[in-house]
């Protein structure tokens, strides 16, 4: 204290003008002190604090840090971040023994842990594309490993060098690195007391987000640059929507952007209740071989259906995926018949798109289901229990004058008769006139009561059918409204209509399925 008296004497005297004799003054203090600051954490890695001087160094010294990332997630109990981190550590083993065998590696494809030095002498160039784009994409690149360097943070190392470091530099500004780590406590313990549901939720939309990342990063390889836009554009949708969950507001799920199908390696694992299996074995060996067995039959579809569209892509990946179903019901099968118990599974919710068309019709035929009737209504004199209906129907095609016609048969003593009745029209698809029915007139239904050797039938009411959906769909199922006239009578009609294939493109359908994988570890 006295010491800095006497310096505030002296700053007095400078300000003033005053001479001011400095021989007099105290030396200054030693500095070695200051660094003891970082001390603590240089001693629990010193890996991490170690610059990397070979391509080979880096890549040990990221692989050590995810193993020990992984080793810490588990023994606090988190075995999903558990399982990232070995998956990433997976990744950087293939990536030593590629690069120590001499073949091509990808590093951009690596996630970076938090405060790790690039790799030597792999530091990004400039491109020859446009520079919004380029930018934009290596942003995505990073958000990418978002998921797994955020992880990785989460996990409290106190080997990690602080993030904020730099910020000391700017002393001027005290206010902003002290306001911006407060929200973050916050957001941590929000998320653990989030709900198993919105835990899942919000696990769904992170994993759905890193998927259109790295397609966009693909794309941008591919030099698709307006794919690569499209596909971060949803990336930021998704991550809005990540924003609303962890606010506690829900959101729509009709409004999340379906998942990509084409790769194969991006599955969200799931633990519904209604999955769980019987615990006895032979049960569960039933159930198991049941599963496969639908998936393999659905493969063999899907197959089919591409087939005769002539994609030969899709044709042999699902041949493939169906070969595979067969393989695993073998591998069970052995399993039980060697008195093994149940071999351990897990489910994962895989998404394909798929092709629908009816390839047991020829593409000169459309047929017309007519289902049933609901709650129809009764002419006068008649109890709705008395009711005898039919369904007569009128599809003006070729033309007005020679109509195709045709009736059901009649289901006695019932209001909602089950006809379920199955009728092949004839069609031509490249002609005018049954391009202008189907835009225009569509079928006509009348609905009647039989009647009896002295008296007529007696119209109930009438049904029309609009066929304008065939354009894009091969199959369409409607329940009409039946009406007196222009009056609903509140009875309904069920029909369905069905063609090869739609008049125009492809009926493409997004089928989700909870894929059955066996562990072969546990055979």
């Amino acid at each position: 204290m006295r010491i800095g008296k006497r310096f505030g004497a002296v700053l007095e005297a400078l300000e003033k003008g005053q001479p001011v004799d400095l021989s007099a003054m105290p030396p200054a203090p030693e500095v070695e002190r200051v660094q003891p600051v970082m001390a603590p954490d240089t001693p629990a890695n010193p890996a991490a604090r170690t610059e990397p001087q070979t391509v080979l160094d880096a890549l040990q010294q990221r692989l050590s840090k995810y193993r020990e990332a992984g080793i810490q997630a588990r023994g606090s109990g988190d075995e999903r971040k558990a399982r990232m981190h070995e998956r990433i550590a997976k990744q950087y083993q293939d990536a030593i023994r590629a690069f120590q065998a001499g073949r091509k590696v990808d590093f951009a494809e690596l996630p970076v842990p938090p405060g790790f030095p690039p790799i030597p002498g792999l530091e990004p160039t400039a491109g020859t594309e446009e520079d919004a784009v380029a930018a934009t994409l290596a942003a995505a690149q990073k958000l990418a490993t978002s998921e797994d360097t955020a992880l990785a943070e989460e996990d409290g190392d106190e080997d990690e060098p602080p993030s904020q470091a730099p910020v000391a530099k700017k002393p001027a500004q005290p206010l902003v690195p002290s306001s911006r780590p407060l929200p973050e406590p916050k957001a941590s313990s929000s998320k653990e007391s989030l709900g198993p549901s919105v835990r899942e939720q919000l696990a769904l939309l992170e994993a759905r987000k890193l998927q259109y990342q790295r397609a966009a990063l693909q794309a941008k390889r591919g030099h698709n640059l307006e794919q690569a836009k499209a596909h971060l554009r949803l990336a930021k949708c998704l991550e809005a929507q990540i924003t609303q969950v962890r606010a506690g507001r829900p959101v729509d799920l009709s409004k999340v952007p379906s998942p990509l199908t084409d790769e194969e390696g991006d599955f969200i694992l799931i633990h519904h209740e209604d999955l769980r299996l019987s615990q006895k074995a032979e049960e569960v060996y039933a159930q198991l071989q049941k599963m496969l067995l639908e998936q393999h039959e659905k493969c063999l579809l899907f197959s089919k259906q591409f087939m005769h569209q002539g994609n030969v892509a899709e044709t042999t990946r699902f041949e493939n995926l169906a070969q595979d179903r067969k393989k695993q019901l073998e591998i069970l099968q052995l399993a039980q018949a060697q008195g093994l118990d149940p071999p351990s599974h897990h489910f994962e919710l895989k998404t394909f798109q798929t092709v629908r068309i009816f390839s047991e019709l020829s593409s000169t035929e459309m047929h017309l289901v007519i289902v049933r009737g609901m709650n129809l209504p009764a002419p006068p004199g008649v109890t709705p229990d008395d009711l005898d209906a039919f369904v007569r129907f009128e599809f003006h095609y070729p033309n007005s004058d020679q109509a195709q016609k045709s009736k059901t048969a009649v289901v006695k003593n019932t209001n909602s008769p089950e006809f379920d009745q199955l009728f092949k029209l004839n069609i031509n698809r490249n002609h005018r006139g049954f391009r202008r029915v189907i835009q225009s007139k569509g079928i006509k239904f009348e609905i009647f009561h039989k009647g009896s050797f002295f008296r007529s039938d007696k119209l109930v009411g009438t049904a029309h059918m609009k066929l304008e959906r065939l354009e894009n769909e091969c199959e369409i199922r409607e329940i009409l409204e039946v009406l007196d006239g222009r009056k609903p009578t509140g009875g309904k009609l069920e029909v369905k209509v069905r063609l090869r294939e739609p008049l125009s493109g492809q009926d493409v359908q997004m089928v989700t399925e909870n894929w059955l994988v066996l562990e072969p570890r546990g055979l």
